[in-house]
């Protein structure tokens, strides 16, 4: 599908000398002379590399076609994870690397989102929080209360996160998978 330069925005993926590129910023410029142009901040899927591209605002850009498929994860051994498709069964397998920070939050039947470019895994999208168990944190101190502080805390996939002194290790708390950050306890 085609998109003007000026419709393409933060996030889009498109294609572009033979490879899948991601915007990251877009800026509109109309200088005093000449006509108005779009400059993009865009980042290879694949390889990793940035560059910086300028287009007229009506070029057209190739806006690639991206599956997206719930899946959920069932278990890691060794450096793979593996999720199921949760309307085909389908199975599949990442590594850590295709995974990145996002294994900090993986516990199994976690659904998940996988992005799928020509049948291949691209990125994963998490839940805006999930529930993990604390393994280990100082205990409680009598007379400190909900505003008195926080202290850090080692969940159960590894991760660590500071919650408020009166959660105890066997506690489970909400995390929010962007920022890594306590939200609160769960029942």
């Amino acid at each position: 599908m085609k998109i003007s330069a000026y419709e393409a925005k933060v996030g889009n993926l498109i294609e572009l000398d033979g490879s899948l590129w991601k915007i990251l910023r877009k800026t509109h410029v109309k200088p005093g002379k000449g006509g108005a142009f779009v400059q993009l901040e865009i980042k290879d899927v694949s390889a990793g590399t940035k560059r910086n591209d300028r287009f007229r605002s009506e070029d057209k850009l190739e806006k690639a076609h991206v599956d997206f498929r719930t899946m959920q994860f069932l278990y890691s051994e060794n450096d793979l994870y593996t999720f199921m498709d949760t309307e085909s069964y389908e199975q599949i397998e990442l590594t850590v690397d295709d995974l990145g920070d996002r294994i900090d939050y993986l516990i199994p039947d976690l659904e998940v989102q996988i992005n799928l470019y020509n049948s291949t895994p691209i990125g994963v999208e998490l839940p805006d929080s999930v529930v993990l168990e604390i393994i280990e944190t100082d205990a409680a101190i009598k007379g400190q209360t909900a505003a008195g502080g926080s202290k850090p805390a080692i969940l159960e996939t590894g991760i660590r996160v500071n919650v408020p002194t009166f959660i105890n290790a066997g506690d489970s708390v909400r995390v929010n998978t962007d920022a890594g950050t306590y939200i609160e306890r769960a029942n």
